[in-house]
């Protein structure tokens, strides 16, 4: 079955942040991700999911300048000693909010805008993800690969399941392995079904939100009962991390997992 975890920059935003762990608590979530830990000291963020006997299930590389648009940094060859400073500091996090934690241990990458012609942008990002996946290897995690989609981040490099495959093939390192976002993949290409089902050795982390509008699932047009039902047929035991808007307060509207838990 698949472990559910509460995206707390998504989620809970009627709370500080901080704040976020406790309210995710109480909402009966184990398992918490978040974008970005770094404004916030990491034995700070250990002790308030120690405070819920909470685990840390994915944060992100660093990705630059976020108010200022960034959305990653690893395809552009002006920044690359920037991103591979990144890898590192992700790393320091990673030792404090991992620590003791049984099971997969993941840092996803956000690969960003290209600034240069495609072939400077390829070897460029296959340079970096190399070096990211090598240094996150011999600590113990697994690299994530995300792609979005055109509408909400235009430029972005990586759209697309098979697009997003074919880097990770590319880069060559075992621990590289796929984020599968419903809301991002059903707005690029849909057949989410198929592709989990031909793909689930190749992702280690799965998120979602309903489409249009990335609100709660039963919001919109994805059949988010019959989807979720086939990832625990399949037997995936991974993260379902929940990175939706929510329309109202946030426990208003967990019915839906509720409903699935019965």
């Amino acid at each position: 079955m698949p472990k559910y975890a509460a995206n707390i920059t998504m989620l809970f935003q009627e709370h500080d942040f901080l704040d976020r762990f406790d309210a995710a608590g109480k909402a009966g979530f184990q398992f918490i991700e978040y974008m970005f830990p770094y404004p916030y000291d990491a034995v700070e963020l250990r002790a308030k999911l120690d405070q819920n006997n909470q685990t840390q299930a994915l944060f992100n590389l660093p990705a630059g300048d976020w108010a200022g648009g960034d959305r990653g940094i690893a395809v552009q060859p002006s920044r690359q000693d920037e991103f591979r400073e990144g890898v590192g500091k992700a790393i320091d996090y990673a030792a404090v909010l991992y620590k003791g934690v049984q099971g997969p241990k993941l840092v996803n990458v956000l690969v960003g805008k290209a600034e240069s012609d495609e072939a400077t942008t390829r070897k460029t990002i296959i340079g970096n993800l190399q070096y990211a996946a090598d240094k996150l290897a011999d600590a113990g995690l697994t690299l994530i690969v995300e792609p979005l989609n055109p509408y909400d981040v235009p430029g972005f490099y990586l759209y697309g399941t098979q697009n997003t495959l074919d880097l990770i093939e590319e880069v060559g390192r075992e621990n590289v392995k796929l984020q599968y976002d419903f809301y991002h993949m059903q707005r690029v290409e849909g057949h989410l079904t198929q592709t989990v089902r031909e793909n689930l050795d190749k992702i280690a982390h799965i998120q979602l939100a309903d489409v249009p509008g990335r609100h709660q699932p039963g919001t919109g047009e994805i059949n988010y009962p019959f989807l979720l039902a086939e990832l625990d047929r399949l037997g995936y035991g991974g993260y379902v991390g929940l990175e939706y808007i929510p329309e109202g307060r946030t426990e208003d509207t967990l019915g839906w997992l509720k409903d699935l838990q019965k």
